[in-house]
């Protein structure tokens, strides 16, 4: 009989403690703590198979996907498992690095591990730079909240439009009793225009990746939906990957967690809000695109822009998704008395599903 080692992993910045079981041993054959060193890593598991087949698993985490595309060049299969699907006994209070590397490797055996996708590097590093964007734009807006506040306390309260051209040359023209005053002023001002000249630089670039040979067809295909432009486009190609490794549109909703949370027993059944158990970075931006259905109107003079190139078949998908989400949006609020947030949610969670086909091919 073939020895097969399943080797459970709980990777630390400057260690990995190491579990392997052999074939269907009830306790490990192999406790270790090797350093992050794939150096080391490579001295490990080329020991393993020299006695037989090695796979290992870890869960996600801080310290990414090299480990798993390390050891993908050894040709030996590494699962990046869901943490959040790996399952813990209520009555077990004590947890240690050894445990949850007994653990894994158990629900490695038992093929009880939910994977998450590993994207190319390439896609990683878009991603990357997208999630960075995020964080600019936090940024800014914390500081224009914190501008505001400073505004108020020593009172003054702009009554027009926010952050218009006009509100910032009233901003400018503001005078202070204090000189330490003026200075706190230039010194947010200062960091609010150099934000946002930083995103304005990033936006063109994000542009530049969306239009590239490598994303082009696939982000041209989403700019067609109504509230999706290069932005949000290219981070779901780049978060998601291969759409097909989803079955349904719905399995495509639960990875973004906007799908009702549920507590059902016996005759019993109730729902409760979005699970939030998914991609929280892609689930904000379908939530700012689903605002977009909030009226009525025909495709802009922009959307159809957009959509010039593309074929008769995409252009009717997309225009069934702009009626059928505006209605829905309409409904709720006016039918069913929803909350505009409530409506946006479940409007988020339609579109996510006219994502999934768009991306699948299933738009007939």
């Amino acid at each position: 009989m073939e020895t097969v080692f399943y080797a459970g992993m709980d990777v630390h910045k400057d260690s990995i403690q190491i579990a392997v079981l052999k074939n269907g041993a009830p306790q490990p054959d192999t406790e270790t703590r090797i350093p992050y060193d794939f150096t080391k890593v490579r001295k490990f598991f080329h020991s393993l198979q020299k006695k037989g087949t090695a796979f290992a698993a870890y869960e996600a985490g801080g310290m990414g996907f090299e480990l798993e595309r390390f050891l993908s060049q050894m040709t030996i299969q590494c699962i990046v498992a869901v943490p959040s699907k790996i399952a813990k006994k209520p009555g077990d209070r004590v947890k240690t690095d050894r445990r949850d590397a007994i653990q894994i490797a158990r629900l490695l055996r038992s093929s009880d591990l939910d994977a998450v996708h590993v994207p190319t590097r390439e896609d990683e590093a878009v991603r990357d730079f997208l999630r960075a964007r995020a964080d600019v734009k936090l940024d800014h807006t914390r500081t224009k909240h914190r501008l505001a506040k400073f505004l108020m306390r020593h009172g003054h309260i702009y009554t027009g439009t926010p952050w218009t051209h006009r509100h910032l040359e009233w901003i400018k023209g503001l005078s202070f009793s204090l000189p330490m005053l003026k200075e706190t002023l230039d010194g947010y001002l200062e960091i609010l225009l150099g934000q946002k000249e930083k995103l304005r630089a990033i936006d063109s670039r994000v542009e530049e990746l969306a239009t590239s040979a490598r994303y082009a067809d696939a982000v041209a295909k989403l700019r067609c939906l109504k509230g999706i432009d290069y932005l949000t486009a290219l981070s779901l190609v780049c978060e998601v990957g291969d759409f097909r490794r989803f079955d349904k549109a719905e399995q495509f909703m639960s990875f973004l967690g906007i799908v009702p949370g549920e507590h059902s027993s016996g005759s019993s059944r109730r729902q409760g809000g979005i699970t939030k158990a998914g991609n929280v970075h892609l689930r904000k931006l379908l939530v700012e695109s689903s605002w977009h259905y909030r009226y009525h109107a025909a495709p802009s003079a922009n959307l159809i822009r957009r959509r010039t190139g593309q074929d008769a078949e995409i252009i009717a998908y997309a225009d069934r998704a702009l009626m059928r989400l505006q209605k829905k949006f309409g409904h709720l609020v006016h039918g069913k008395s929803k909350t505009t947030q409530v409506a946006v949610t479940a409007v988020a969670r339609e579109l996510a599903g006219f994502v999934w086909g768009l991306m699948v091919g299933k738009t007939a």
